[in-house]
């Protein structure tokens, strides 16, 4: 079905004619000249002159530019049929800690060692994009938490937005209570069977406003599931060490993430490397979702190039007629050349002109 997307556009159809009343009138400064031998002058010059030709075929080219402008400016579309969209119901936000201590490299993946940062954005990304019928949404947080990306359909721009993630965008501290804070904001508003934030973090709670667990305890109260995950190599296994000879892993506070989980009714998980990581994906990917009402979109196909074309080409004939009115293809149209006569020389034309007129 065609329709235009704005079509309160063509309410400024008359504007150039309400401009024309309303503005004064142009002096080009130049005197006209009144002849009574006009069109003699004509044949001179081998084309029509302008006040010959009746107003609304003067100013047709320019109200037909105009109504291809409206037309283009009112984005007409082509809506296809209703399609169905797979909606499982769930909403899930994913809350990343970006903090300085996730560049650590102590995780281990397909035989190297990479930063705890690295694998998040490789596993997560993954289950992320797998979520079909899920809105999912990207809170990354440090010393305080923003929201990357809202709950959309659109999983592979939240896995970009992911991916794109970097070590201290958001502070080098970790404000855990204001990134469930955030979650519990973009949360309330859905259907409470459907809730769910998967906390990702290797620090404690050293920023921030809000105390994890009392967020937690306003998360339960509006039926968010909170599923921490501590990630990071247990101390004694891990042979780097971090700033000042500190590993980052001793900072990683398993009882207030156990509390956390337990208060919202969620689960905890750990991942020391890449293979646990892994199988806390494969868990979650194991929630059942909740049945939503389902929902639809016709796709639709701008056409506002159609008329923004045709609007380029006319302005264009129009510059060439008025910069070149003695142009190759104004001339195919003329009289003398389809009668394959020759042109007498413009002299001799002026000279009959003269002749003419003495008689």
């Amino acid at each position: 079905m065609f329709e235009f997307a704005w079509p309160w556009i063509f309410a400024l159809l008359p504007l150039p004619w309400l401009m024309r009343v309303v503005l004064p009138v142009a002096d080009s400064g130049e005197p006209a000249l009144k002849v009574s031998f006009l069109s003699d002058l004509e044949g001179l010059a081998r084309r029509r002159a302008r006040a010959n030709l009746p107003a609304w075929r003067q100013q047709a080219p320019f109200m037909l530019l105009w109504l291809f402008l409206l037309i283009a400016a009112a984005r007409p579309q082509w809506l296809g049929e209703p399609l169905p969209i797979a909606a499982s119901g769930r909403d899930l936000l994913v809350a990343v800690d970006v903090s300085g201590s996730m560049d650590f490299p102590d995780m281990q993946w397909q035989d190297d060692e990479v930063s705890r940062l690295t694998l998040v954005q490789r596993l997560l990304g993954d289950f992320l994009e797998s979520r079909e019928g899920d809105r999912v949404g990207l809170i990354l947080f440090g010393s305080r938490a923003y929201l990357q990306a809202p709950l959309t359909f659109d999983r592979r721009t939240v896995r970009v937005w992911l991916d794109e993630a970097r070590i201290g965008i958001a502070g080098k501290n970790t404000a855990i209570g204001d990134a469930i804070g955030l979650a519990l904001k973009r949360l309330r508003m859905r259907p409470a069977q459907s809730r769910v934030l998967i906390l990702v973090t290797d620090g404690a709670n050293n920023g921030g406003e809000i105390d994890p667990l009392t967020a937690a305890r306003l998360a339960a109260r509006e039926g968010v599931k909170i599923y921490p995950i501590g990630i990071g190599a247990d101390p004694e296994e891990s042979g780097t060490a971090g700033f000042l000879g500190i590993n980052p892993s001793l900072d990683l506070d398993e009882p207030a993430l156990k509390a956390i989980a337990a208060a919202t009714g969620g689960q905890y998980f750990r991942a020391r490397d890449g293979k646990e990581l892994q199988a806390i994906k494969e868990t979650l990917d194991q929630l059942e979702p909740v049945t939503q009402q389902p929902t639809q979109a016709r796709p639709a196909q701008t056409l506002y190039h159609w008329p923004l074309a045709m609007a380029l080409l006319l302005s264009m004939l129009l510059v060439v007629r008025e910069r070149w009115p003695d142009n190759p293809f104004q001339r195919l149209f003329t009289k003398d050349l389809f009668l394959q006569t020759p042109l007498p020389d413009w002299r001799q034309r002026l000279k009959r002109l003269r002749l003419r007129r003495r008689r």
